[in-house]
């Protein structure tokens, strides 16, 4: 469909061009050599791969390992923070249910308990609110949420619990490649590479600081994270790599390095810049349609743009403007289930305006929306 406006980079992007070529290239490669022959030629980008991703992140190459998407980025991170009896892991409002899950879980395993920190009066957490003690081992922080707009603080929170001996770990899942991400202060950070960076499915990053890395004890280690050293030894790896697996896609880790390298390349203040330009556009002239609600929270705001209609249920709209070109997605309840619930949610249309997205494009969305919630 050459004439799709498309609004759901904060679901799964759209790959451009030079991403797409090293993806296929590096494949068809594959299928003329073999798959270690063909690893073997691109061993210099791969590893030079490291130290794109920390230039992109503002972190150090030793801080940076790959991941197949940022659920596993989450998972290797979380399952590494050793939690006992009593501790506390604290949370957003906005926390996201894949998060959810595996925390109520591993309470449930280690007597942990999984608490909601409160929001304040725009919807984001409440920083001057936060009660920390010796007991909170983690803070669960979702920079950007999936049901919404709003951008969570993160210098604040991660200074407070400094304080209190926490660790922080950061969901940048829906702001890596919308949001300029370098100088923000966290302990760990998950990314996926398939929405605003507008790499490949299946790909992820994960970011460990180095003097955080030694308080870790990765659960999931194979021999790559490790040398087998002697019979009854293993000596594991001194950097973030220590949290990768041996097996991957060699084609989609080269085209991840490249939409880094594609992000870096145009500016990652200018995509801000341009992200929340788009989505400004298609707030303001949402709140101008009789029948639309705006969903979103939060003071400073994202490209996510989440709104409802008082005569079309989220799912038939988003239905409606696929048929008619307009590529749009719909966040239920059980995603953000403490939030939607505390908001008598239970559907929002998404709407995600990355910047190739044109201004004009953003009015014939707003004319298409307003003719499909009548």
């Amino acid at each position: 469909m050459s004439d799709l406006i498309f609004l759901d980079s904060a679901g799964s992007s759209i790959a451009p061009a030079p991403v797409v070529d090293e993806v296929v290239g590096h494949l068809r490669r594959e299928t003329e050599i073999g798959g270690y022959r063909a690893a073997a030629e691109r061993r210099d980008d791969l590893e030079a791969g490291y130290g794109v991703m920390a230039e992109f992140f503002g972190c150090k190459p030793s801080e940076v390992a790959f991941t197949d998407s940022a659920t596993r980025s989450w998972l290797t991170a979380f399952d590494a923070v050793e939690l006992r009896k009593g501790d506390r892991i604290l949370v957003t409002e906005v926390e996201y249910g894949g998060n959810a899950v595996a925390m109520l879980r591993r309470a449930e395993e280690t007597g942990a308990t999984v608490e909601v920190m409160p929001s304040d009066r725009y919807g984001q957490l409440d920083v001057e609110a936060l009660n920390l003690d010796e007991r909170v081992k983690l803070i669960s922080l979702v920079h950007v949420p999936t049901n919404g707009g709003l951008v969570n603080p993160v210098d604040e929170v991660t200074a407070k619990a400094r304080e209190a001996g926490a660790l922080v770990l950061l969901d940048a899942c829906q702001s890596t490649g919308q949001l300029d991400l370098r100088g923000y202060d966290y302990d760990m950070l998950v990314c996926t590479g398939r929405k605003w960076l507008r790499g490949p499915r299946g790909t992820g990053a994960l970011v460990v600081r180095d003097e955080v890395r030694k308080k870790l004890r990765p659960r999931l280690m194979d021999h790559s994270a490790a040398a087998w050293a002697a019979l009854d030894r293993y000596e594991p790896r001194d950097d973030a790599r220590v949290f990768e697996l041996w097996e991957f896609s060699v084609a989609d880790r080269l085209g991840l390095i490249a939409a880094a390298r594609y992000a870096l390349d145009r500016g990652m203040d200018v995509i801000e810049a341009e992200v929340a330009d788009r989505a400004k556009r298609l707030r303001d002239g949402l709140r101008a349609i009789p029948g639309i609600t705006v969903r979103d929270l939060g003071e400073r705001q994202s490209g996510i743009v989440t709104f409802t209609s008082e005569h079309v249920p989220a799912l038939e709209l988003k239905e409606r403007l696929w048929a008619q070109n307009v590529a749009v997605t719909v966040s239920l309840r059980g995603s953000t289930m403490i939030d939607m619930t505390k908001r008598g949610l239970d559907e929002v249309v998404r709407a995600s305006p990355h910047y190739f997205v044109t201004p004009e494009e953003i009015d014939q969305a707003l004319e298409r929306i307003s003719r499909s919630a009548r």
